[in-house]
């Protein structure tokens, strides 16, 4: 398993040239229940919140994407959370991206040899510029999970159909790993094929790597970069997420007595 995820690794390194034009950002995993953009079934346990605060910047063209996510657990298995995207310094316009609002729903847990299942519901409602929006939109998911030692693995299959009935429905493919080379610190890998609302056919197949940190016990910072094998516009993107979970891990103190 660390021999294929290491050719994966190199594989995404060769390949990539360079990322998409601009796409709608849409509904976002929250650290660490999620690679960059792929999803995993995992999700906040009941009655934790956590708030993400990032930053991408794309090069060639060049603009900056901040994102504010929050997500909710409700139970152990459902999630309901936001994603909130500004674009600053693009060519078309600074403003607000459509925000996003959905749900996660883990309806089969990991087994010995089965992974764990999902599905995400979400819709965004419109930021009211045209060239940063789709008119809102609903989205549709399905998450595949499976863990094999330090590494975890993902597939996510999405469908989204915009408001603006004059654009194409979206259809993504993401899969991504994460490699736990120690306790704190995870290598991540993904790859993401998309063909999105303005296009009749696959226009972005995007590799990002990077890794993730667990700061604290609360705390994680995320580190990557993408580049696209397609269009190479814009060339490539860089990526850095902190996501704080509230209320934060309390360590259990084992209390060992001796009888006399």
């Amino acid at each position: 398993m660390k021999k294929c995820f290491l050719f994966s690794l190199i594989f995404l390194f060769i390949l990539s040239a360079n990322s998409y034009g601009f796409d709608i950002k849409g509904f976002q995993p929250l650290d660490p229940y999620g690679i960059f953009s792929t999803f995993s079934a995992e999700s906040l346990t009941k009655g934790k919140a956590a708030i993400s605060t990032g930053a991408e910047l794309s090069v060639d063209p060049d603009f900056y994407r901040f994102v504010f996510k929050t997500a909710y657990g409700v139970t152990d298995n459902f999630e309901i959370g936001m994603t909130v995207p500004y674009v600053l310094g693009s060519d078309a316009t600074d403003g607000f991206e459509d925000a996003a609002i959905g749900f996660k729903h883990r309806f089969f847990d990991e087994g010995k040899y089965g992974p764990s299942l999902a599905y995400v519901l979400s819709a965004s409602v419109p930021s009211g510029r045209d060239q940063l929006s789709t008119d809102g939109r609903y989205s549709v998911g399905l998450i595949i999970s499976k863990r094999v030692g330090p590494v975890n693995g993902h597939l996510n299959l999405f469908y989204a159909k915009p408001g603006n009935g004059s654009l194409e429905d979206e259809v993504s493919f993401l899969t991504g790993l994460d490699f736990a080379a120690s306790h704190n610190f995870k290598l991540l890998a993904e790859l993401q094929v998309k063909k999105s609302s303005f296009s009749d056919k696959i226009d972005s197949i995007e590799g990002r790597i990077g890794y993730r940190i667990k700061t604290t016990d609360y705390i994680y910072t995320t580190f990557g970069a993408g580049y696209d094998f397609k269009n190479r516009s814009p060339e490539s993107r860089v990526l850095f997420t902190v996501t704080f979970i509230y209320p934060k891990e309390t360590k259990k103190i084992k209390k060992i007595y001796e009888e006399e």
